[in-house]
């Protein structure tokens, strides 16, 4: 359990913020920028949580912790990624996210169009979110170029994005109520 006395230290007063082990790096170094970002995705899914009940708000609510442990996974610089005291984006994490798209997805019909963000509130926010962590994918994939970065968490973050979309129709009353892109349509 994290306990937090105080709310501002002045550390980062300079433009540093310190990684797990207290290197100090600039607060626009790749690995700050892709846990900031999954912390903002996960902030999101707080505005589809107010739009879910039940099942789905549970999973929700389990994934936001995940990305907690995603954050803490990605502000770590030690490449062992087998240490079983770091906390770390683990295989069966990723594992039940595919359990849970695939379970999901049976249930929809094929997709003929590409689909427009929108339809339910919910849908429309898990949209939102799922963009906003594909952008975090792709600066933890930028942040693994230049150093050690867990490669489960790059598969996390990516099968991520997959759920969030197929709960988007899944909560579009399974994909009845998607918005259908029409090519060309506006010509």
């Amino acid at each position: 359990m994290v306990t937090l006395t105080k709310i501002y230290t002045r550390g980062g007063d300079k433009g540093q913020t310190s990684l797990v082990g207290g290197r100090r790096v600039s607060k626009h170094d790749p690995r700050i920028a892709a846990y900031g970002t999954v912390d903002e995705a996960n902030s999101v899914i707080g505005l589809v949580r107010l739009h879910t009940t039940g099942d789905i708000d549970a999973m929700l609510g389990r994934i936001q912790n995940e990305l907690f442990d995603l954050g803490a996974d990605l502000a770590n610089p030690d490449s062992d990624f087998d240490n079983a005291q770091a906390l770390r984006i683990l295989p069966v994490q990723t594992a039940r996210l595919e359990a849970e798209i695939d379970a999901m997805n049976a249930d929809l019909a094929s997709l003929n169009s590409f689909i427009l963000p929108g339809g339910s509130p919910a849908s429309a926010y898990l949209h939102l979110a799922r963009t906003v962590v594909r952008r975090a994918e792709r600066l933890t994939v930028e942040a693994a170029e230049a150093e050690a970065i867990n490669p489960e968490a790059v598969k996390y973050i990516n099968r991520l994005s997959d759920l969030l979309f197929v709960l988007g129709r899944k909560l579009n009353d399974n994909g009845a109520g998607d918005i259908l892109w029409k090519p060309g349509a506006t010509r």
